[in-house]
């Protein structure tokens, strides 16, 4: 039996998204008691609703999020409810129960100008409403939560929900010939692969602190739909583009690329080349779409 199923329970919020199920589906594959608690089930602006449901929780991951970037900018108080209020009353909770917690946060709480991969001690500078949110609830969680594990993803796509993969494919069916941005870079990173290295963290007992959770090399939007395109059989023409081309209410970040000297520190293993994961996770990604997978 894992280590991690005698340590105690485990409780996941925002456990019907991307992330959460994916996370719920492999502790419980691994035999981990766990609590999956999706949006029907807690209120995580609710404090005290927090503090009930995470009563005997041993590791508490806050999956949840207000990831509607667009929207945001013109309700950032709702974002902020989700993305910093909610995730203060978790890590309150967390504490409370003396649980260790582990908070999923964002590349955009940086500035999208860098040309070297983020640091995790970089200094946070988000330039949309979103960022704001997430950086506010980043403070949160060191502030409420002196156990407590930061995990921050970028470009996360899974088979659970809406993705970027999923529409390309969806597009690709649809069209001859498609345009994507090819000035942003980043780090496409499978939502399982992700829980993956939150349950590696946790096994390890890695120190309280930030952590970076994405594929590693780099690649454009651009790059990523060529490789969706080829892995759904279509003969679609995938063409550059700049961002202007696809304005938008929130600004997206240049550079999304996030480096990993924290998880190498721990001994922690990142997670690999984001083209070789892709190629592993596309089968089952894309099944519903491609008629190669499945």
């Amino acid at each position: 039996m894992s280590t991690l199923a005698r340590s105690g329970p485990w409780a996941v919020v925002g456990a019907s998204g991307m992330l959460g199920r994916d996370l719920v589906d492999l502790l419980a594959s691994r035999g981990i008691e766990v609590t999956a608690l999706g949006r029907t089930d807690l209120d995580l602006t609710d404090a005290g609703a927090s503090q009930r449901a995470l009563v005997g929780a041993a590791v508490v991951v806050n999956c949840a999020a207000w990831t509607a970037v667009d929207d945001a900018e013109s309700r950032e108080a709702e974002a902020f409810a989700v993305n910093a209020t909610g995730a203060a009353n978790l890590a309150r909770a967390a504490r409370v129960a003396g649980a260790r917690f582990v908070h999923v946060s964002t590349d955009y709480v940086f500035d999208g100008e860098a040309t070297e991969p983020y640091a995790e001690d970089a200094p946070v500078a988000p330039r949309s409403a979103y960022g704001r949110t997430k950086a506010a609830g980043e403070r949160a969680v060191r502030a409420e939560a002196p156990d407590h594990l930061i995990v921050r993803t970028a470009w996360l796509y899974g088979a659970h929900g809406g993705c970027f993969p999923k529409t390309m494919a969806r597009l690709a069916a649809e069209r001859d010939r498609l345009t994507v941005v090819d000035d942003q870079v980043g780090q496409p990173t499978w939502a399982r692969d992700l829980a993956d290295l939150i349950v590696r963290l946790v096994e390890a007992g890695a120190p309280s602190g930030t952590y970076h959770g994405t594929s590693s090399g780099r690649t454009s939007w651009f790059g990523f739909a060529r490789r969706i395109v080829a892995a759904t059989g279509h003969r679609t023409i995938v063409e550059p583009t700049t961002s202007e081309a696809f304005p938008r209410p929130a600004p997206r970040p240049a550079c999304s690329v996030l480096g990993h000297d924290a998880l190498h520190a721990v001994g922690v293993e990142p997670i690999g080349d984001w083209a070789e994961r892709w190629d592993v996770a596309a089968p089952e990604v894309l099944a519903p779409l491609s008629p190669r997978a499945g």
